[in-house]
């Protein structure tokens, strides 16, 4: 018995590493995409990068949605800054909805805060719920796409830029955004 409690103290001990680099992993690959996708929307609108730096905040974040006739999900991480003090806050997020669709979907989205309380809100409280239609193709960098989808919250821009995928849908999607417990504490 005490050899088992032994051996499994000692593998709790050495995976704290492991867990600790996985996490910086993580944190690695959420830095790296909001800097890629920074990049791609500077170039692509130029007038963003000056928004941002008068906005409270902003928020980058990465997301892979499917529909699948009458039903949508989707899943994806992301990083929030407060330009003002300049915190950075790992977020996750959920997505659900109905309507109608098929495909799947790789896309980014940017979220500018221009108030205070649009920012703070979105951290603690992290709910987005609109309506969407939706027509992309692309793969790589050959296709096309095109989408609209209303800003929910009062004070906040979004933009979104289509990675990869083939999709058509007109779904009512409830998403959430919530703070990532195992990225925030390092």
């Amino acid at each position: 018995m005490i050899r088992t409690i032994g051996f499994v103290l000692s593998l709790l001990i050495l995976s704290s590493p492991v867990l600790a680099d996985k996490n910086q992993e993580k944190r690695d690959k959420i830095q790296k995409m909001r800097q890629d996708v920074l990049t791609r929307l500077y170039k692509e609108k130029p007038s963003v990068k000056d928004e941002i730096a008068k906005a409270e905040g902003y928020a980058v974040f990465s997301n892979i949605g499917v529909n699948i006739i009458f039903f949508s999900a989707g899943g994806g991480s992301g990083i929030v800054k407060d330009m003002k003090n300049g915190a950075e806050t790992y977020m996750n997020m959920g997505q659900a909805g109905v309507g109608l669709g098929l495909g799947v979907k790789d896309f980014r989205a940017v979220f500018v805060f221009h108030k205070r309380d649009a920012l703070d809100s979105f951290i603690e409280s992290g709910w987005d719920f609109g309506g969407e239609a939706d027509a992309a193709a692309k793969s790589g960098d050959k296709g096309g796409e095109g989408s609209a989808s209303g800003t929910v919250v009062n004070g906040v821009s979004l933009y979104q830029l289509t990675e990869t995928g083939l999709a058509l849908s007109a779904t009512l999607n409830g998403t959430k955004y919530w703070k990532s417990d195992k990225l925030n504490n390092k």
